[in-house]
């Protein structure tokens, strides 16, 4: 951006962000750039400022249950590097912690230092801290800050992913966008004007709670029928007890066993008239759906974009609901906890001690 791009962006005087602008610039982790617009107009051009890719790498790190995914993206934002490792469910923080670190130092050749503000983004889901204090995020963010030692930001990974869709997957360019994950566990996100939605107590994104099924099947929140309980993964292969995975699932889909596209169909149409409510409500110029759940391709994408285009009545036609596949895969977490570190204010964050 421009100087008085950014001051219009972060309300600080004309003096002052000069001053703090001018200091980046002089260290060397800013460079400022005037752009070649063919014929200039008489004056002093305006120079563009933006990070400078030699300095570093912004850092995001995804904890899930049982793997730890790591992305690392020029400070330019001009590419991204993805590494993963695995370890067992019930290993300690501090195991899982080991994990990151070890598969960090494996891109020291790629990323031979943080970027310029020293930060990592971090992305968990919230029942992960729920072992820690009663400030469990907090608390976790302490941890890893002493153990990465670095300063870290923490966000829920279905969140994350809605922003790395937004930045760098199906909806890049787009400023306002509903994700939907069908994974384990079924979450989103909610990009508006650009930004994370994240709710008065940055716990927004609980679509896999919004009543699906009345009467339907309880659910670990208390309530009976919420989404999570049709069509998360563990929900959709409990209904076709014949399939002991996804792949499984998949094979049956691609012989044409009937039972197996029954299942799938119903998670689908639940999810889309799920998803059309939401869109309806909020309004997003397209909906993104994510999670392991979509390897299934076609036998649960086209049902679902359907149920959604048949009740977003809102829309000037339902043909104009635009319904995509995330593009990212199990590095969207990844790539939303680093993505964040370039509008800090986005995140659910907390800078450890």
């Amino acid at each position: 951006m421009t100087r008085g791009e950014l001051g219009a962006r972060c309300g600080l005087s004309r003096t002052t962000l000069y001053e703090v602008a001018g200091r980046l610039v002089d260290s060397g982790l800013v460079i400022a750039t005037v752009p070649d617009t063919g014929r200039r107009r008489p004056g002093r051009p305006a120079q563009k400022l933006a990070l400078n890719p030699a300095v570093g790498h912004l850092l995001g790190i995804d904890f899930g249950r049982r793997h730890v995914r790591l992305a690392a993206i020029t400070a330019g934002g001009d590419e991204v590097t993805t590494v993963g490792g695995t370890h067992s469910p019930a290993a300690p923080w501090s195991e899982r912690i080991a994990v990151a670190r070890r598969l960090a130092a494996g891109l020291t050749g790629t990323v031979p230092r943080l970027g310029p503000l020293g930060d990592v983004g971090v992305a968990v889901a919230d029942p992960a801290t729920a072992s820690l204090a009663a400030d469990g995020d907090r608390a976790l963010a302490d941890m890893l800050g002493r153990s990465l030692g670095a300063r870290v930001r923490l966000g829920n990974g279905p969140r994350l992913a809605a922003l790395a869709e937004t930045v760098w997957g199906a909806a890049k360019g787009l400023t306002d966008v509903l994700y939907l994950e069908l994974s384990d566990r079924v979450g989103g996100g909610l990009v508006t004007g650009g930004a994370l939605h994240r709710g008065a107590h940055g716990r927004s994104g609980g679509f896999g709670h919004i009543l699906a099924e009345a009467a339907g099947a309880p659910c670990s929140c208390g309530s009976r029928g919420c989404l999570q309980t049709v069509a998360s993964t563990t929900a959709v292969l409990d209904a076709y007890r014949a399939a002991a995975d996804l792949p499984q699932l998949a094979a049956a889909l691609s012989a044409g066993e009937e039972a197996a596209h029954a299942v799938v169909r119903r998670a689908a149409m639940h999810t889309g008239r799920v998803l059309a409510g939401l869109a309806k409500a909020l309004g997003p110029s397209m909906v993104v759906v994510g999670g392991e759940l979509i390897t299934l391709g076609p036998a649960l994408m086209k049902p679902l974009e359907n149920e959604v285009r048949a009740n977003a009545v809102t829309y000037p036609s339902p043909r104009e609901m635009p319904v995509r596949r995330a593009e990212l895969g199990d590095f969207a977490a990844a790539v939303g906890a680093a993505s964040l570190l370039q509008s800090p204010s986005d995140a659910a964050s907390i800078p450890s001690a």
